[in-house]
């Protein structure tokens, strides 16, 4: 389940990349006076909401019509809610900050695209909350609960292909963090950008690298835990995949600064561990997740009582 869920949360900010080479200099946020539309149960839609929607489908380039896209996340929304699931501010404060870093954007300056573009930072944070939180039911419904592959699930697709258990890469890596608080990142970021990459030049194996970050300030590193292949973070994978041992990776801006990673060691491994994590992130891998999603989102329409104002 692991790669539908991946490929959801991928996909609903994927939409979003071209708002960075959006010009807004010439764009005025509309302005309108906030009515209830649609009553989608018992939750109210207002012109207000829909307005920004559209607004948010024309700095993707999308085409799309913003009152079905904002009856749908409702009723994603009661959705999550009704499985138990709570997405916290924190939670999307975090993702908003990592699309900024990801896209090469201070905080203001995605707040500037989100005010003169008509979206709202506010009506934007909700669709991160709504991704986030439909991921999560998406696994909940279609992994049977936790998405964990169970023991006789494991044995049964061993049988399938011949007994034999699949073999996963395991991973011992490190990570580097040079720090750049976010009061300093416009003035140092260049700079520590360039000492990283000194750095990563120098890198030659894991058991050098705290040697080497003694003469420097503000450097972070890290042994991280045992990771198998399906495990890695989705941003870091395929550079680590592509990394050879004793390499690392490019350095690259997150919300803490200019980060790579290091690999320690690596080594194919096929045990029961191996088997579930494989398994688990092909569960999914003959399906089309937007036609789950879809197929999902019709059902709970059915159900619905959706009224036009």
């Amino acid at each position: 389940m692991l790669s539908m869920r991946k490929y959801l949360f991928s996909a609903g900010f994927a939409l979003l990349f071209a708002a960075t080479s959006v010009s807004v200099t010439m764009m005025v946020p509309p302005a309108f006076a906030s009515e209830i539309k649609y009553v989608v149960n018992n939750m109210p839609i207002t012109t207000g909401d829909i307005a920004h929607r559209a607004a948010f489908l024309k700095l993707q380039r999308k085409k799309g019509d913003a009152g079905q896209e904002m009856i749908d996340q409702t009723l994603r929304m009661a959705e999550a809610r009704r499985l138990g699931i709570r997405i916290s501010d924190a939670q999307v404060e975090a993702a908003y900050q990592r699309f900024a870093s990801s896209n090469k954007m201070q905080l203001k300056q995605l707040d500037g695209v989100m005010a003169q573009s008509g979206v709202t930072k506010e009506h934007f944070k909700e669709f991160i909350r709504s991704q986030m939180a439909w991921n999560q039911a998406l696994s909940a419904r279609y992994s049977g609960g936790g998405g964990e592959v169970s023991e006789q699930d494991l044995v049964k697709r061993m049988l399938e292909k011949g007994g034999a258990k699949p073999s996963a890469t395991e991973y011992m890596l490190q990570q580097v963090i040079f720090v750049v608080p976010k009061a300093e990142r416009s003035a140092t970021l260049a700079k520590r950008k360039r000492e990283a990459e000194a750095m990563r030049a120098r890198f030659n194996g894991c058991n050098t690298t705290r040697e080497f970050a003694k003469g420097l300030i503000d450097v972070t590193v890290r042994d991280l835990p045992r990771l198998l292949a399906p495990q890695l973070p989705p941003d870091w994978a395929e550079q680590i995949k592509a990394t050879k041992l004793g390499g690392a990776t490019a350095v690259r801006e997150t919300d803490r600064g200019i980060e790579f990673i290091g690999i320690c060691s690596s080594r194919e491994v096929s045990d029961d561990k191996a088997a579930q994590m494989v398994f688990q992130s092909e569960g999914s891998g003959d399906k089309n997740a937007d036609e789950l999603s879809a197929k999902y989102v019709e059902e709970l329409k059915a159900k619905a009582k959706i009224v036009t104002r």
